[in-house]
């Protein structure tokens, strides 16, 4: 009976899925996409802001706090992005492994080179990162820096997947590369654009094109009347479009776009909760269109 019962038994084995290595939690969709890129099957992950909220103002939530007292590594953007309330998090989850410092905490920025960097923390001047600004997942070549760093990170903590773990990050730098020129080429002799807020400025610097100016007086400060009155008439009778993003309030956009006559396009600055490389690089792909728009 036994023996006419063991390839069933080793079949069901065999059927169920192994645990992943590495239970992984990303605060945002961003570092959860690259963390499933580079991990595969061999991580989970749970990421702790949803797409479609600002992840500069999010608060700390019981399930972020239980998530990261049951995590092996914490994936942050980093330098400052979330320090309204990831600390809270880490400090409140007990897991002394994922505290900064520890092999349990990454963070993106500390992966690449940051712009805008030494700015004095003086919060009159409005939300400023010190140590550069934050969002460096707009660039996918920074991107691609950050996913060979992550497989690293990956591999001290699971030396089985390390061979793994290094090819996926050179996939995803080579599906950057491949895109990049092409992109570049798309928004040749483009004017530039009107930002909301400092967070696209890196896809402007790589794609080498001016930002024009942000509707926000001083970062994280709504804009006045004034202001936009004062953006109108700076750049009448000039070529370019208003960009901003899902998080942020139409109407300042919107009067910019209907006295200078200029595109005014809202789009995601994260990607969905479970997206995949191709899906990042479709976002980056949107916003190459709309500024390629104000060429003509």
């Amino acid at each position: 009976m036994l023996t006419r019962l063991l390839p069933v038994l080793v079949a069901l084995l065999l059927a169920v899925p192994s645990r992943a290595a590495i239970s992984v939690v990303a605060t945002t969709t961003s570092m959860g996409m690259l963390v499933r890129t580079v991990g595969g099957g061999r991580v989970s992950v749970t990421v702790l802001a949803p797409p479609d909220r600002d992840a500069h103002s999010l608060q700390a939530r019981p399930s972020m706090i239980l998530a990261a007292r049951r995590a092996d590594l914490v994936v942050a953007v980093g330098a400052e992005l979330e320090i309204a309330w990831l600390p809270a998090v880490l400090q409140s989850a007990s897991n002394a492994r994922v505290l900064p410092g520890q092999p349990g905490y990454f963070e993106a920025a500390a992966a690449v080179d940051l712009i805008e960097t030494g700015e004095a923390a003086d919060r009159s001047r409005g939300d400023v990162h010190p140590a550069g600004n934050p969002h460096v997942y707009m660039d996918p070549e920074r991107m691609a820096q950050v996913a060979r760093a992550l497989a690293a990170r990956l591999a001290a903590l699971d030396p089985g997947g390390a061979s793994q773990y290094r090819a996926s990050a050179e996939s995803f730098a080579a599906s950057a590369a491949a895109r990049i020129e092409a992109w570049k080429s798309r928004v040749a002799g483009a004017p530039g654009a009107l930002l909301y807020h400092k967070d696209v400025n890196y896809l402007m610097a790589r794609l080498g094109l001016p930002v024009l100016g942000y509707v926000e007086p001083i970062p994280g400060v709504p804009p006045t009347a004034q202001h936009l009155r004062n953006l109108v008439q700076r750049f009448t009778g000039q070529r370019g479009v208003i960009l901003y993003t899902t998080v942020q309030p139409p109407q300042g956009p919107d009067f910019l776009a209907k006295g200078l006559g200029w595109a005014a396009t809202r789009l995601p600055l994260e990607p969905s909760v479970d997206a995949t490389a191709d899906d990042y690089f479709a976002l980056i792909a949107q916003w190459v269109t709309a500024l390629a728009g104000a060429r003509s």
